[in-house]
């Protein structure tokens, strides 16, 4: 069994430090009573939709609901399905490989390569939470083939998931953000409550710079010192992980029929096709936002990729090896969509929806900007646990917490990243934004969630306090309405 080379070692263990025999405790637990992904959404599924019932009423409603949901994020669905293989093709090129294992060298020591990748792990996030994702996992992979290197596997997948659980909605992946920053994706109603927020009023502030220091200073210091000891660390191998990459079948055909797939010629063609689409993309907006669609990053990753592969007999091979890694995704992403509409489409005779009471329980307490502040952080953690979305659930709630803002005269664009800062806490537990990563190291939730739910515990009233002190520091403006 897995915890009996771990057990024999107890002895050791008494003798580390208290956050890391803490940090092991938890992954214990996390091992033996943490469920499956589909089991977890399940669950959080037939709550909702209880809790939906008790609220509204309606069983017929909320079960119509769920069902209309079911498939509402299939677009959304189906872009990270291709993040995940993108990224999978990508790190399967000759060149790319070459680099991953120049980077898997760097570090001498199992903790020092596990802050290694936390590090990266939360720089990247910061330009796209997709590269981080994928890269990271990919590094894990490398880091864990080295010859004579011990690596807790576990640990580093844990860091690897940082980029996304702590500060993506930091940097310029900050879905909420980008929406307010541009007149054309707000909504009417919601423009005409907080007007157009520009990025100097939200991300690029110095209170931003100071709650990402903040936050990868802390989530540094709990990768060190929960990384378990060389002792007590847990291999890939003892995993039952399998790193091996099959072999791609590149061998040259000499059947007429097969030799456009072992010829570039095919792929040149549809670079240069591509060539015009992409130059028109980043010459119409700034390269950061173009690259911060989901759309846009996956199809520059599917075409690096062939590039990378160079004859298409290579990249095929290489998209039918990384398609099993998303299957988590395809399964379970739907249940999250009608998790989504049973909170926010069913509503009372006083039209109401479940997502609403909440809200309005929480932001209806306070006209203080500081506690307001502390009050919108724990409802976005609270309902963030729940709907794990931000730009779409963003769009839902912001009506009454930007109306709740311009009444308590907190400022608007810290308002949107207390938001921001706090609806990803959850993503730390909740195991939707692991399902790409976990395909990547072929894991399962529990296997990482004890090392992430320290995270969350230690992270939680941290940034929801310092981001509730910074309000403070703002000075309320009313925002600049569009005319009637």
């Amino acid at each position: 069994m897995l915890r009996t080379r771990v057990e024999s070692d107890e002895a050791v263990a008494q003798r580390e430090g208290l956050i890391r025999r803490s940090s092991q405790l938890m992954v214990n637990w996390a091992e033996r009573w943490f469920p499956d992904t589909y089991v977890f959404v399940v669950c959080i599924c037939i709550v909702v939709a209880i809790g939906a019932t008790l609220h509204t009423g309606q069983p017929i409603a909320v079960s119509r609901a769920f069902g209309d949901g079911f498939w509402s994020i299939i677009p959304f669905t189906m872009q990270m399905t291709f993040v995940v293989i993108g990224g999978y093709v990508v790190a399967m090129s000759p060149p790319a490989d070459a680099l991953l294992r120049r980077l898997a060298r760097i570090p001498r020591t199992s903790r020092g390569a596990i802050v290694f990748v936390a590090s990266l792990s939360i720089l990247m996030s910061l330009i796209n939470w997709g590269v981080s994702l994928i890269f990271s996992g990919l590094l894990v992979r490398e880091i864990a083939r080295r010859e004579g290197f011990t690596l807790d596997y576990r640990a580093a997948g844990a860091a690897a998931y940082l980029g996304l659980g702590c500060t993506f909605t930091l940097g310029l992946s900050s879905s909420p953000a980008q929406l307010q920053a541009n007149a054309s994706s707000l909504p009417p109603d919601l423009r005409a409550i907080s007007g157009v927020i520009g990025f100097n009023e939200t991300i690029l502030t110095w209170q931003n710079a100071v709650v990402l220091l903040t936050v990868m200073a802390v989530s540094l210091a709990i990768s060190f010192w929960t990384a378990p000891s060389r002792r007590t660390s847990v291999t890939a191998e003892e995993l039952g992980v399998d790193l091996r990459i099959d072999s791609r079948a590149d061998t040259q055909s000499n059947r007429p029929g097969d030799r456009l797939e072992f010829s570039p010629v095919l792929t040149i063609a549809v670079a240069i096709l591509m060539s015009g689409w992409v130059w028109n993309a980043f010459a119409s907006g700034s390269p950061f936002a173009v690259l911060s669609q989901l759309n846009t990053y996956n199809l520059l990753f599917l075409m690096l990729g062939l590039l990378l592969h160079w004859r298409p007999r290579s990249f095929l091979e290489s998209f039918r090896q990384a398609v099993p890694a998303a299957s988590g995704i395809l399964l379970q992403f739907p249940f999250y969509g009608g998790i989504g509409y049973m909170l926010t489409k069913v509503v009372n005779a006083h039209g109401s929806s479940a997502s609403d009471a909440i809200a309005h329980c929480f932001i209806g307490l306070t006209d203080n900007t500081g506690i307001f502040s502390i009050l919108v952080g724990v409802y976005s953690a609270v309902l963030g646990f729940f709907v794990p979305s931000a730009g779409g659930k963003w769009l839902i709630e912001a009506p009454y917490i930007m109306s709740a803002a311009n009444q308590t005269h907190a400022h608007l664009g810290w308002t949107v990243m207390v938001y921001n800062i706090t609806e990803t806490l959850p993503s730390l537990i909740n195991p939707f934004w692991m399902l790409p990563l976990l395909g990547i190291l072929k894991l399962k939730p529990k296997d990482i969630v004890g090392y992430t739910t320290i995270q969350f515990l230690i992270h939680a009233p941290l940034v929801i306090l310092v981001a509730a002190a910074l309000m403070l520091t703002f000075t309320y403006h009313a925002p600049v309405l569009p005319p009637h």
